[in-house]
């Protein structure tokens, strides 16, 4: 009989997973204190352990997680998150969680990865083990369920060898991706080399990727290496893959498939031990169907694909970049700077097409040339101001701390959803749950609310 443990702080969320993962010959044993679930998860050896990962409590998830493989390097651990980042995301996997869910979740999902994890609990060997684990380093900002599956994704090919495409508008964060990829995997030790395809012209890109023998043309007076040679070891980033020529990409294929490059003008091959991440705003499907990529190339730098959202998909994450970029730039400028009311809403209520790149670079801008202390919607380029959704009452008094941030845009977005507590939780990519503790923690009352 499969036995399964499930660990919330919150009574009535244990209740609720219990309740949906019953079934005949399963045993569902349920654990809201955190203390007592880590004493079970280390002494009683459980096929499935299902777990938040914030447990309001010094003890976690992660050493729920931790515990429970100890005391059956069976047991597969899901862990649950209504606040994911990339540091947990990357911890999970390197301490040998089965899967990442992000809240709200869905219940189908949540199913079909319990099946999956009690089926991969009865083939795991006995002596397996989790994988040493690894503190990775600050990178990628945001907490929303977008966000989390890109930094599961990033967990999970981090110490893969496959190609890895990253696809996205442009000022998504693709090379910071590519780079916590590397960061975080077994080359993290090697070179990181990244290249914009669509920076150079095919000439100077074929000389970049695969170097050049001395005398090949006018002004190569010595062999100069590629960048696949000075990347071998590590990882090399092709930025905007789709804008290569059809004949770099026939050489490229065949780099990849042989493990070896030809300089330019040289009669040898070198070998290369190369990790290549693609990145792409382009839609290369679309490109493959017209015949402007190839078909074969597209799938071969393909075996991974990562999809980063775009800031109009997270909403919920600019409070926190806009506290995170304010307090590098003004740190930067020597004087620290901050939003009036106007300029901050201003800010939650663009569009972004420009994405995270285009919010850094306002922020810096307005702290840079802004005249005094508080940064002011004046103070913003005008197109922004131009942007800005009808006017309402502002929701937005005072100088914003992180916390601050966060209880005006939980206001703000309570406030355009009609007090619609259920989509208000959608919106921000939490469970109502959690939006009620944020509403208690902030001293904002849902009585009145609309249920909906």
């Amino acid at each position: 009989m499969p036995d399964l443990l499930i660990v919330d702080d919150d009574r009535d969320t244990c209740q609720f997973i219990a309740e949906l993962l019953e079934a005949p010959g399963r045993r569902i044993v349920q654990e809201s204190n955190p203390t007592e679930a880590l004493r079970l998860a280390g002494v009683e050896p459980f096929d499935v352990v299902v777990s938040d990962i914030n447990l309001n409590a010094p003890q976690s998830g992660l050493d729920v997680l931790r515990a429970a493989r100890k005391a059956n390097p069976r047991c597969q651990v899901v862990l649950i998150s209504g606040f994911g980042t990339l540091e947990t995301a990357v911890e999970a996997v390197r301490a040998g969680a089965f899967d990442y869910i992000s809240k709200p979740f869905d219940i189908a999902q949540v199913k079909l990865v319990v099946g999956r994890a009690l089926a991969e609990a009865r083939v795991v060997p006995a002596e397996a083990s989790a994988e040493t684990e690894r503190t990775p380093p600050a990178g990628l900002i945001g907490r929303t369920a977008g966000m989390l599956e890109v930094y599961k994704q990033i967990a999970l090919a981090s110490d893969a060898t496959a190609p890895v495409l990253i696809v996205g508008e442009s000022g998504t964060g693709k090379e910071l991706v590519a780079r916590a990829i590397h960061a975080h995997g077994r080359r993290a030790s090697r070179p990181f080399v990244a290249v914009n395809c669509g920076a150079l012209t095919e000439t100077l890109l074929e000389s970049e990727l695969f170097g050049h023998a001395r005398g090949s043309f006018t002004g190569a007076v010595t062999d100069t290496k590629g960048l696949f040679e000075q990347a071998h070891g590590g990882t090399l980033l092709l930025d905007e893959l789709g804008e290569m020529s059809p004949a770099l990409q026939v050489k490229l294929l065949r780099t990849l498939e042989e493990g070896e490059v030809r300089p330019i003008g040289a009669s040898r091959t070198v070998r290369v031990d190369v990790r290549v991440i693609a990145a792409t705003n382009a839609d290369l499907e679309r490109a493959v169907a017209e015949e402007r990529f190839r078909r074969d190339l597209y799938y071969r730098v393909g075996v991974i694909v990562i999809r980063m959202p775009p800031l109009r998909e997270r909403r919920a994450d600019i409070p926190l970049l806009i506290d995170t970029f304010l307090r590098r730039a003004s740190a930067r400028a020597g004087r620290e700077r901050r939003l009036s009311a106007d300029a901050l809403e201003a800010l939650l209520n663009y569009s972004w097409p420009g994405n995270v790149r285009e919010l850094e670079n306002t922020i810096e801008r307005a702290v840079l040339l802004g005249p005094g202390l508080v940064i002011d919607s004046s103070d913003l380029p005008q197109g922004l101001r131009g942007r800005e959704s009808p006017a309402e009452p502002s929701l937005f008094e005072g100088l914003p701390t992180l916390d601050e941030l966060e209880r005006r845009y939980l206001s703000h977005v309570l406030a355009e959803v009609g007090g619609n507590r259920t989509r208000a939780a959608e919106v921000m990519g939490i469970d109502r749950r959690t939006l009620y503790r944020m509403a208690e923690r902030f001293g904002l009352d849902l009585k009145g609310d609309n249920e909906r």
